[in-house]
C-alpha cells in the first residue's frame, strides 16, 4: 500500500464537508494481475447536488522543492488511474486533489494551464488550512 499524502485526511474532511461520502479508503484497481491504489473513492448520495456521482481522488500535497517534478508525477498517476478506471469502471471520474497554494502557483502559470488543457485534467482545489473545497475543475 502506497504512502498516504499529508493532506490526505484534510482532503477527507473537505469532501464529507461538501457532501461526499467516502467509499474507499484507498480504491484499489486491478489490472492485468497488477494493483494500484488511488487514494480515496467517494460517492454523492443520490438527490444530493452532483446526483450519485462516483469518484475517484489522488491527492497531492506539492510540497517537494520542485514544483515540475510534482506536475510531472502527479500527471502520470493521473494519466494511469484514468486509464485503468475508463476500462473497468466507467462511470467513476477522476480528479487530482491540489491544495489552493499550488493552484495558484504553477497550476496557474502557462505550464499549469497547459496540462489542465491537454491532459484534460480534472481538479479538486482544497483549501488546506480550512479543510474546505475551494472549486471543482472543470
Amino acid at each position: 500500500m502506497p504512502k498516504k499524502d499529508i493532506y490526505h485526511k484534510t482532503v477527507i474532511n473537505a469532501l464529507t464537508r461538501d457532501g461526499w461520502v467516502i467509499t474507499d479508503d484507498p480504491l484499489h484497481l486491478a489490472y492485468g494481475g497488477r494493483n494500484l491504489y488511488v487514494d480515496l473513492g467517494a460517492t454523492q448520495p443520490i438527490g444530493a447536488e452532483k446526483d450519485g456521482h462516483i469518484i475517484a481522488v489522488e491527492v497531492k500535497s506539492f510540497i517537494s522543492a520542485s514544483d515540475v517534478y510534482e506536475l510531472e508525477h502527479s500527471i502520470g498517476q493521473y494519466r494511469v488511474y484514468r486509464n485503468i478506471l475508463t476500462e473497468i469502471e466507467p462511470q467513476r471520474v477522476i480528479y487530482l486533489a491540489i491544495p489552493l497554494y499550488s493552484y495558484k502557483g504553477i497550476f496557474q502559470e502557462p505550464l499549469g494551464q497547459l496540462m489542465i488543457r491537454q491532459e484534460q485534467l480534472k481538479l479538486i482545489v482544497f483549501d488546506e488550512r480550512q479543510e474546505v473545497i475551494v472549486q471543482w475543475i472543470p
